[in-house]
């Protein structure tokens, strides 16, 4: 039995172990039997149903007498959940975990080594930086699922009205919301939630700031840099001026006020493209009736050319403690095949393996996610990173600063709290 410290919302917890972290799976049959249950959980409603569908069927027909079950998660409060859940008597056996998540539970010992199926699950065509997420002290531990940048999502009509064109710098991005706001009472020129971190990442970066950077064996936090606090009143002036979103109000499931008309443009990870025009009978429906006054671009930078966005996606891997880690191996081949990730890439996901980027279309949403994809960064290469997330102090952050608060002083305190979680 190995005992593992974990760090979650701050605060030390045990991933306890039983003797299966050790080594890597063997294809075959499952270590609980040749006909087992297989629970995989996937998050959020990102997966595409006919990808679950395809994944269900071929793993059934694969091993006849076994059965997969797709346990939808919450991202909302994911790794609490999977701390408890890894660590349990009754863990899944396939889970997928937010890039930026996923170095703390690598680092734990909480994943099955895949090292041996390394080239089976993609080998060199899997996206570089997600399998670096997904590897701890030079062993993979958890594959590349899907990648996607944000995208600007915004109503043509209303750009055209008000005589704008698509916007080729950040500050023409920022004057067009206000603009776009002040033309249009009761819609949000850029629609920005108070909690959405996500996209307030961009300004930071493109005025030259950085959330925590490593000097000298140590984190230390970027938000109270001159350069980041340039792009904070960026971020807060849109937040005031430019948007009605709720100021405590989170990113999730942004298609609902734009299809209710409250939205001028939004940003937001490229697969709410396939949300915004959901038809209307679905468990969620969109607006597909807006499809041909849905316009799209890459968040320009500040200087022109692409901006530096949340490289947003997912690693999927096996629990240590999954009681078929065989089986679960075989599933995981699956959700990394080429015809699986080839669904992933037709529902405007990027896809685990390079040469797939092609599935996501030649279209102008196509053609933005390339760009958009091509200067995408990610968060601190820490594995302390995710209880960063956990504990939720950047929505409280974002919270005050849409609520117009001392973005200085309130970033100042922000960092004092990266640097005590990171450096703990």
């Amino acid at each position: 039995m190995k005992k593992l410290a974990f760090a979650a919302m701050g605060v030390a917890a045990a991933l306890t172990l039983a003797g299966c972290s050790g080594g890597a799976a063997s294809s075959g049959g499952g270590g609980g039997g040749d006909e087992a249950e297989i629970r995989v959980w996937l998050n959020g409603t990102d997966t595409p149903d006919e990808a679950r569908e395809y994944l269900k069927t071929t793993f059934e027909d694969d091993h006849p007498g076994s059965t997969l079950t797709i346990e939808e998660q919450s991202w909302t409060g994911i790794v609490d959940k999977l701390t408890t859940s890894l660590s349990g008597s009754d863990s899944p056996d396939v889970v997928e975990v937010g890039n930026t998540q996923s170095a703390a539970f690598t680092s734990a010992g909480a994943f099955l080594d895949l090292s041996d199926h390394y080239e089976d699950l993609g080998g060199d065509d899997l996206l570089p930086g997600f399998v670096e997420a997904g590897t701890y002290d030079g062993t993979f531990y958890a594959a590349p699922y899907y990648s996607g940048a944000r995208l600007v999502f915004y109503k043509k009509d209303l750009y055209a009205a008000a005589g704008l064109s698509v916007p080729t710098t950040l500050d023409e991005y920022v004057s067009h919301g206000v603009a776009l706001a002040a033309a249009n009472p009761g819609v949000s020129g850029i629609y920005f939630p108070g909690q959405d971190w996500y996209n307030a990442l961009p300004f930071i970066w493109e005025n030259g700031g950085e959330i925590a950077t490593e000097e000298g064996g140590e984190w230390v936090g970027g938000f109270s840099s001159p350069e980041s606090q340039a792009g904070l009143k960026q971020v807060q002036t849109v937040m005031t001026t430019a948007s009605l979103a709720p100021k405590d109000g989170n990113e999730t499931d942004p298609q609902v006020p734009y299809c209710a008309g409250t939205v001028a443009q939004l940003s937001a990870p490229s697969w709410v493209r396939w949300s915004i025009l959901a038809p209307a009978d679905a468990d969620a429906p969109g607006c597909p009736d807006q499809e041909a006054n849905l316009g799209v671009f890459a968040l320009p930078g500040k200087d022109g050319g692409a901006a530096q966005v949340f490289a947003g996606g997912s690693n999927v891997a096996v629990a240590a403690k999954s009681a078929n880690p065989e089986l679960a191996v075989d599933a995981l081949k699956i959700m990394l095949s080429d015809e699986y990730q080839t669904i992933l890439g037709t529902a405007g996901l990027v896809p685990a393996k390079v040469s797939l980027a092609g599935t996501i279309g030649t279209d102008e949403a196509a053609t933005a996610i390339t760009e958009a994809a091509t200067n995408a960064k990610l968060t601190p290469a820490s594995p302390r990173w995710a209880d960063v997330e956990a504990a939720g102090i950047l929505q409280d952050f974002f919270v005050k600063v849409a609520q117009g608060g001392d973005v200085a002083a309130l970033a100042e305190e922000l960092d004092a709290r990266i640097e005590e979680i990171l450096n703990s």
